[in-house]
């Protein structure tokens, strides 16, 4: 009996022992250097968002946050190369809805299952879309771009950055709502698109607000509207496909979001405190300033509202994808 009492006593000694070492390792996080990767070329909008997190969460931390560009099948390689890592909370993506909620409905086969293979962090913030119009076109607002496409056998014609894209789908979804007779140009990116509505060669654009309001504020480019819920601080004057009051458009509001996640598994005290870290950057008046001359509304939040919005986002957009018929190029 005193043996196996012994014994008992020695057991639960150790496990004391260890258990403050394992909290001090969940507590010290992080003890090396941070990779996030992201999927695409540097240079973009969404690489140049991710380095200005980088740098803000690395003052944070007290580790370097290191950007690790891997671009390639539109986003789906490095999104691949996080979910298949260490859940350990050093390697992370700067996630973009058109990879993480498009990509599994457009191409045939992903790398990646974004609710199974991924854990939320916290969402960076919205970049919001709007669609324009060359000046000689007769629309001044969304009815009349509606009007002006049922009236013409040809209907008229709207680019994007590409097949498959936010604004691709957001063109979609509004002649699913609005019967619109619009036919999609895909460009192999926005400023493809852009130098085209500007010369005339196209009536329409529906791109980021970020890439349109210079054009828009000169006057070579008339606005008609923005699919966020509220209008852009750049662009007050736009109003939203909402506000226009046609059928079918109450609920409308689409952007182009960006938001940082980790590998599946990875440990909730670790995901707490990256989640803290990033909302507590993202609250900072001079990092929302530049987040905002980016043309992205900074929107800091719980991990757990990011994967509601994640799943709600995979739902709505598989269903527009399935009735467009929407395949990647």
């Amino acid at each position: 009996m005193n043996q196996r009492l012994r014994r008992i006593t020695t057991a639960v000694f150790v496990t004391l022992c260890a258990l403050p070492s394992f909290v001090s390792a969940q507590s010290v996080y992080p003890t090396k250097p941070i990779r996030l990767v992201v999927p695409f070329t540097p240079g973009g909008v969404t690489d140049t968002s991710g380095r200005l997190i980088a740098e803000q969460l690395s003052k944070r931390l007290g580790q370097q946050v290191v950007v690790d560009n891997r671009p390639g099948a539109s986003g789906n390689i490095g999104t691949a190369l996080v979910a298949n890592a260490e859940p350990d909370g050093y390697t992370l993506l700067l996630g973009f809805d058109g990879t993480l909620v498009i990509n599994p409905h457009v191409f045939e086969k992903t790398p990646f299952n974004t609710t199974r293979d991924l854990t939320p962090i916290g969402k960076i913030g919205d970049a919001i879309l709007i669609l324009v119009a060359h000046p000689s076109v007769a629309v001044t607002s969304l009815k009349d771009v509606i009007a002006l496409s049922k009236a013409q056998p040809n209907g008229l014609s709207y680019g994007t950055s590409g097949t498959g894209g936010t604004p691709h789908i957001a063109g979609e979804l509004l002649k699913q709502r609005t019967g619109a007779n619009l036919t999609h140009i895909p460009y192999k990116g926005g400023g493809q698109a852009m130098t085209d509505v500007l010369g005339g060669n196209i009536p329409l654009v529906y791109t980021a607000v970020a890439g349109a309001q210079s054009h828009v504020k000169s006057g070579k480019l008339r606005a008609i509207a923005v699919s966020s819920a509220q209008r852009s601080k750049s662009l007050p004057d736009v109003p939203t496909f909402i506000e226009s009051g046609l059928p079918g458009l109450a609920d409308f509001e689409i952007n182009s979001w960006v938001g940082l996640l980790a590998p599946a598994k990875t440990p909730a005290a670790i995901i707490e405190r990256l989640n803290t870290e990033l909302n507590a950057v993202l609250n900072d008046p001079e990092v929302r300033e530049r987040l905002n001359v980016m043309g992205i509304s900074a929107a800091p939040g719980t991990a757990g509202k990011f994967g509601d919005e994640i799943a709600r986002d995979l739902a709505r957009y598989g269903a527009v994808v399935k009735s467009a018929n929407i395949r990647a190029e």
